[in-house]
């Protein structure tokens, strides 16, 4: 079968690969880039396994022809973090336990992301919303919507304590010049 070049933009950086035109965005990111927390699950896109972020929104890859996406900004679970260094929402999953297996993980956790990232202060409909296209065999999915949760509610606490050190340090930065003054 014809090979065709492709220049893909995955994680922030661009990968050549050389594929036929009938391959998979799944197939690519697995078996070429070793990209593997991206799971192979249905394969029918029914269950949300192989979930990655094109251009920021969630889409199933293995629905997805890779030629399609050239020129896209493709975003997996490596990119948020990895057991060195997870994102808080990873450690957030694992704290509360919304694992059983974790096959099923690195799709609901790209589906959350991209809710959160459109989204910071989401409601439990949104979350289940977000997240109703992927599977999970073992949980009840109450820890996984409460991880995202808390995650949300995390943030926003951080993003407010920021803000309030920065306007003390303003405060800070006027007072000092004044008296210099």
């Amino acid at each position: 079968m014809k090979q065709m070049a492709l220049a893909l933009r995955v994680n922030g950086e661009e990968k050549p690969v050389l594929v036929s035109p009938s391959r998979t965005l799944l197939e690519v990111l697995r078996e070429d880039l070793n990209l593997t927390g991206t799971k192979h699950g249905c394969e029918l896109g029914e269950c949300g396994a192989c979930t990655v972020l094109v251009d920021g929104k969630p889409m199933l890859s293995c629905l997805l022809p890779a030629a399609q996406v050239e020129g896209a900004e493709i975003t997996t679970i490596e990119a948020l973090g990895g057991p060195s260094t997870p994102h808080p929402l990873q450690l957030e999953w694992a704290r509360l336990g919304a694992a059983q297996c974790g096959y099923c993980t690195p799709g609901f956790v790209m589906s959350a992301k991209a809710l959160l990232d459109s989204n910071p202060e989401p409601t439990r409909e949104d979350i289940k919303a977000a997240i109703a296209g992927n599977l999970c065999r073992c949980t009840g999915y109450h820890k996984i919507v409460e991880a995202i949760e808390n995650f949300a509610r995390q943030r926003k606490a951080d993003q407010a304590i920021d803000r309030s050190i920065d306007t003390t340090a303003t405060a800070v930065r006027a007072v000092a010049l004044e008296a210099r003054g």
